[in-house]
């Protein structure tokens, strides 16, 4: 594990956030609450999104949710409500036939995590840690290129053109409050994360129509998207939009043999949502800022979310 001074800030940050309270939590019985499946692509974004299959080309994630009931109200108590999570995503140049000595590295990744999300004094907490494996060891280039020979795409083969295998810590902690404001609501967000990559962001989040007033969302860690995971009372359908600026430190993914990390990104978004019978599907398109020196342009991005209740 490269367990650099990165990752320790993250173990604090952790530890930190988490507290001691999981022995307290230890006799109380756990149920399914939710799951959902999270897919990002440029693809997706269509008629306006990149389609040119490079970047921040595509992610999954799933994540199940686990805890001691759900009435609608976050629980004062860490660890009473969990998200375990799985993600796959691929990072890729421009151009995956030839790409060009400015660009970014081809840069895969898996990710296994868990995070907590909780009141505390009027915030609406979630706080979390990622073991995240980089690289060729993901398997995910083999992947990638038997899709596209499936569909008649060009052979991808960057093995000279990719970050190390490496495993990482990563952690996360995102602090919001929610505003109600006539029949919509807004919710500004401060988030900071270290490990695979070193950032603070700070943000806001709308939404309004026929949305779910008693649901748990959680939120998208490529796009930002608020994603329903844990459904309420029910509703029809809703609108979301939002903005978030982040300072970064550095990244993993962006190492040094390759381009320089850009200091500041921005993303934008919106999102339609609906709600049918006990489930509920997002469809939003995201514009995602410049991430490293040398971008000439950012790109959008187009995400699918299912949620399922238990």
């Amino acid at each position: 594990m490269a367990f650099t001074p990165r990752g320790a800030l993250a173990l604090s940050l952790l530890a930190a956030s988490l507290g001691g309270q999981a022995n307290a939590q230890a006799s109380s019985s756990y149920e399914l609450l939710g799951i959902t499946q999270i897919f990002d692509n440029d693809w997706f974004g269509m008629p306006i999104g990149d389609r040119f299959d490079r970047w921040r080309t595509g992610s999954y994630q799933s994540s199940a949710f686990i805890g001691r009931g759900w009435d609608g109200e976050l629980p004062s108590d860490p660890f009473a409500l969990l998200e375990l999570r799985f993600r796959a995503e691929i990072i890729a140049p421009d151009n995956l036939a030839a790409p060009a000595a400015g660009d970014r590295l081809y840069a895969p990744s898996l990710t296994f995590g868990a995070s907590t999300h909780f009141e505390f004094r009027g915030l609406e907490v979630g706080a979390g840690a990622d073991l995240v494996l980089v690289g060729d060891q993901t398997g995910l280039m083999d992947i990638h290129n038997s899709i596209h020979q499936t569909f008649g795409g060009s052979e991808v083969n960057l093995s000279g053109f990719m970050v190390e295998d490496g495993t990482y810590l990563n952690a996360t902690i995102e602090g919001a409050r929610t505003i109600e404001w006539g029949a919509s609501q807004v919710r500004p967000f401060i988030e900071a994360q270290a490990g695979v990559e070193t950032l603070a962001r700070v943000g806001v989040d709308a939404r309004f129509g026929d949305y779910d007033e008693a649901a748990f969302l959680i939120r998208d860690p490529i796009t930002g998207q608020r994603v329903q995971g844990i459904p309420g009372d029910g509703g029809g359908w809703s609108f979301s939009a939002g903005a978030d600026l982040a300072f970064v430190g550095d990244s993993v993914l962006l190492p040094s043999e390759g381009p320089d990390a850009e200091s500041l990104r921005f993303r934008l978004r919106g999102g339609v949502n609906y709600d049918f019978g006990v489930a509920h599907l997002l469809y939003g398109v995201t514009y995602l800022s410049e991430e490293f020196e040398g971008q000439d342009q950012g790109q959008l991005v187009g995400s699918i979310a299912l949620t399922l209740p238990f």
